[in-house]
């Protein structure tokens, strides 16, 4: 079954695991990003942002699937740091002296980064130290005290390979009168998630790695019972009501996520991954994830002595970590060697498969880990 859909992608060679950093493109792709985006720029002889608008429609509409949303409440953006900092300027709750934000010492840094700046200076970012594990509900239980404004939650963290348990952390937020909004950059495509089940006010993503939608068409998602709270500063024509009114003395935002949009979009990045998330909603993350575990169980059980990321699936992301202290130099470059595609953090080596990988993979990954230790 699996074998069918290896078929879909554009494999170069065995061996590529590498899929929490950039995932393989559909053999599709490439002609669909060509009828979508060129053929109305080069085949008539009219301005071609009729259909161009639509790429965004099909973008936002393929959102909707994997995340069982609205429509209406997604947005599409350049990257997560621009979304989070758009989102932080916006809310008037976090743009007074002392707010605090809650989040792990274990995220990505680059959302670090965008709150730190897009903070007024008396605002505080408060950590949940590394050593905790960032799996237990309790750890979030007792991080998210009365004074804490918004909790900031990786649905799975990059360099551990955890997942943080979404359902616990909205549900303490919300009876503590806390905002949350959740990073799905590691998890999208590959773990559940139903946004109509679990209501977080907030949710940033992009398209890169599971999804292999490539850079450039990143996301976010405002819960509409929140939407009126939000007054976005950065803003352009497309965040406007009417964006084709042109009256510079009258701006109204739009009554949806898109008053988060800005100025004149970008419209490529979105043709290429709008088709591939229909693949994988289509699909389902379920699917997905329980391939892609029956692989990394298979490793687990060859080291799990070296074992960084949890032994409990349930606790597991898409990635399994595996640190093999003083000789971790030497089997990368073996793994290299072997045009296994791989890479190593400070916490060890991070190991994907997807759902073009199969037991070949596993077994080359392997076999050239246990001839190099």
């Amino acid at each position: 079954m699996f074998n069918d859909f290896k078929q879909d992608f554009c494999l170069t060679r065995a061996g590529y695991l590498l899929n929490h950093s950039v995932g393989r493109p559909l053999k599709s792709t490439e002609q669909v990003f060509k009828g979508a985006f060129f053929a109305p720029w080069q085949d008539s002889g009219r301005e071609p942002w009729t259909q161009w608008l639509g790429v965004i429609e099909d973008f936002t509409s393929a959102l909707s699937k994997l995340f069982n949303g609205q429509q209406k409440d997604f947005c599409p953006q350049v990257n997560l740091s621009s979304a989070l900092t758009k989102i932080v300027m916006s809310l008037e709750r976090l743009n007074r002296e002392h707010a605090v934000v809650l989040m792990s010492e274990i995220d990505f840094p680059s959302m670090g980064f965008a709150l730190k700046k897009a903070l007024p200076a008396s605002c505080e970012v408060r950590f949940i130290p590394k050593n905790l594990d960032i799996t237990d509900p309790n750890v979030w239980d007792a991080h998210i005290s009365s004074d804490v404004d918004l909790v900031f939650v990786s649905h799975a963290y990059s360099n551990t390979g955890q997942q943080a348990p979404l359902a616990n952390i909205f549900a303490i937020a919300g009876d503590r009168g806390c905002l949350s909004l959740v990073d799905v950059a590691q998890s999208a495509g590959i773990i559940s998630l139903d946004l109509a089940l679990l209501q977080p006010d907030f949710l940033i993503g992009s398209s890169v790695k599971w999804l292999c939608g490539g850079p450039g068409a990143a996301y976010l998602w405002i819960n509409p019972a929140i939407l009126e709270h939000c007054q976005p500063k950065d803003v352009g024509w497309f965040s406007h009501e009417n964006p084709f009114e042109f009256n510079i003395h009258d701006f109204r935002y739009r009554h949806s996520a898109l008053r988060f949009w800005g100025g004149t979009p970008s419209i490529a990045p979105y043709a290429i991954a709008a088709h591939s998330i229909h693949y994988f909603a289509g699909l389902g993350a379920s699917l997905l994830r329980k391939y892609n575990q029956q692989l990394i169980d298979v490793v687990v059980q060859e080291f799990d002595s070296e074992l960084v990321s949890p032994r409990d699936a349930e606790k597991r992301s898409g990635t399994l970590v595996l640190q093999f202290g003083e000789q971790q130099a030497q089997i990368m470059a073996a793994l290299t060697n072997a045009n296994i595609s791989v890479d190593s953090r400070s916490m060890g080596i991070r190991i994907s498969p997807h759902i073009y990988n199969d037991m070949a993979d596993i077994k080359l990954l392997l076999d050239v880990i246990k001839a190099n230790r």
